[in-house]
């Protein structure tokens, strides 16, 4: 190959790393970003207003890939990330598990006998109720942290401070008063990576299935439907009911568990759930990701 093709391919080698984003919700410095860099080092990271706005900017090409989060471990589900993945056709492709440090954060030069009010979104404001409760502080609850770390860094507020990440601190230039200050030491965030087209994993890679469904209206079909996940020998991770749009009185479930498409225990299974549902829908086979600290199966 001559030095000029070489030159040409390098050249479009990195045009097209330079091209990859991943759309994420929320301000730059929002706890979504950090799992943007930290899973993905080589995709430039872009925020958006809503959730369906990255599903919008996966779809319409506008970013390659979506950073999703659908559940933390004091909060619990992200109900909107469920309910968008029931009505888009985008597939699930990784996930990863961010644990999550709260940290207080003020201008440079205030320090924290000085503070009398907090911002921050509502979740982290409960996650940090200890610490706030023994300062003696107001609480003010905010659309998202690294939105209140902004805000903060714009309006240069005396006295005030604000709750997010050491990430949101660096980015607006704020000083770091306290770090780690949430109540649960375990305060983790489970993401789910999106995109257009889905993946076949690896070979020997452990892998995870996600899966949308509504069960018949016949008795025990709940039951029966997870019965072929038992005999079959399959680990469950997740089961989750949602209701579906437009239809009062009516759930689909999503369910997470242990295998790859290509395993015969797996199609077996997938062949006797089809017997008590409809509308079954395949979200996506991908590797899975160590939790931070070990969880029970279902």
């Amino acid at each position: 190959m001559s030095p000029a093709r070489r030159q040409i391919l390098r050249d479009r080698i990195a045009m097209s790393h330079a091209n990859r984003v991943v759309a994420f919700q929320g301000a730059h410095g929002a706890y979504s970003e950090q799992a943007c860099r930290e899973k993905l080092p080589g995709y430039q990271s872009r925020p958006y207003k809503t959730f369906e706005d990255i599903f919008i900017a996966v779809e319409q090409g506008d970013a390659e890939l979506g950073m999703l989060p659908v559940e933390n471990s004091m909060a619990g589900v992200v109900s909107d990330s469920y309910d968008l993945l029931a009505v888009h056709n985008l597939h699930i492709i990784g996930e990863y598990y961010l644990p999550v440090r709260h940290c207080l954060m003020a201008h440079q030069g205030v320090n924290v006998e000085r503070i009398h009010t907090v911002y921050s979104h509502p979740q982290a404001l409960a996650q940090c109720h200890s610490f706030i409760k023994r300062h003696g502080w107001n609480r003010v609850a905010v659309y998202d942290t690294a939105g209140a770390a902004a805000a903060l860094k714009e309006e240069h507020r005396e006295g005030e401070a604000a709750i997010a990440s050491a990430l949101a601190a660096e980015l607006y230039g704020l000083d770091l008063l306290a770090e780690q200050i949430q109540d649960s030491a375990n305060n983790t965030t489970r993401f789910l990576i999106i995109a257009k087209d889905g993946i076949i994993p690896m070979p020997n890679v452990g892998c995870k299935i996600s899966l949308l469904f509504e069960v018949r209206h016949i008795p025990a079909a709940l039951y029966k439907c997870l019965g072929g996940f038992a005999t079959n020998g399959i680990n469950l991770t997740r089961l989750e009911s949602r209701p579906v749009a437009g239809r009062d009185w009516s759930y689909h479930f999503y369910l997470d568990f242990q295998g790859r498409m290509d395993q015969v225990n797996v199609q077996q299974a997938l062949e006797e759930l089809k017997f008590y549902t409809h509308n079954m829908k395949v979200l996506g086979c991908y590797p899975e990701s160590l939790r931070p600290e070990s969880q029970g199966a279902l």
